[in-house]
């Protein structure tokens, strides 16, 4: 979504003044990415000029999409990381029970984001009765590659398979045929992590529509600064469906 501030814009003296959600941004770079902004997980094929989605925890969970539309492409904005949580299997549901009785609507960025990853941390701690020591997602990831904490490794691993059946989820609300985009500022730095997670398992863990998901990839973005790359491709543009034919 594109907003406009004429206040803001008539202060600074310029003559336009645009401001969209990051995300936002992140979907129009989408169409515009190399082979090497981009490492896929899994397996899948693209379709072309099918709907592509993204998705990515940092300190909240941004979610976006870019669909077709005649010779072009729209972006979509979106709230989709504020919807509900469903767990998939007990222990999921332990965790998530104390989160719901702490904020009561248990969103998927409660869980998949950096301070989602703190909580499932202390959760789990917590109930196996113990009290889990005050670290940020960063200490949290770094403990559980090293080996160096139980709690810390159940918790990455759990913040994986949240994310998995959310981009699953996204994936079959878009239609993404053409894949799912995962981003933000915490999986690159753990993109080996991923890789070798049980993300993708859970991406395609959707019942009746396994096999619909197995034939959608996953991919992880690379690039440095996507969101610029899509800020780039919205101003060459000028205006908010983008030609094919411009990139």
């Amino acid at each position: 979504m594109v907003f406009f501030y004429p206040e803001i814009k008539e202060a600074l003296g310029w003559e336009r003044i645009e401001v969209i959600n990051d995300f936002t941004a992140v979907a129009h770079a989408l169409s515009r990415l190399e082979a090497s902004h981009r490492h896929q997980i899994g397996a899948g094929e693209p379709q072309a000029n099918a709907p592509l989605g993204v998705i990515g925890p940092g300190t909240g969970l941004g979610v976006s999409g870019l669909t077709p539309y005649r010779s072009g492409w729209v972006p979509l904005a979106s709230e989709g990381g504020h919807v509900t949580l469903a767990p998939m299997n007990d222990a999921e549901a332990a965790v998530l029970g104390r989160l719901r009785a702490r904020f009561g609507h248990v969103s998927a960025e409660r869980a998949v984001s950096g301070p989602g990853l703190v909580e499932i941390y202390q959760s789990l701690a917590a109930l196996a009765g113990d009290v889990a020591s005050d670290r940020t997602p960063a200490e949290i990831t770094a403990r559980a590659l090293l080996g160096e904490d139980r709690y810390a490794a159940k918790a990455v691993d759990m913040f994986f398979c949240f994310l998995g059946t959310v981009a699953g989820d996204l994936a079959l609300t878009l239609a993404a045929r053409g894949g799912i985009y995962l981003a933000g500022g915490i999986l690159p730095q753990i993109a080996e992590a991923l890789t070798g997670s049980r993300f993708r398992e859970r991406f395609v863990d959707e019942g009746r529509y396994r096999r619909y998901l197995e034939t959608l990839p996953t991919y992880l973005l690379t690039h440095p600064f996507p969101a610029l790359l899509g800020l780039r491709a919205l101003v060459r543009c000028d205006r908010f469906v983008i030609d094919r034919a411009d990139q």
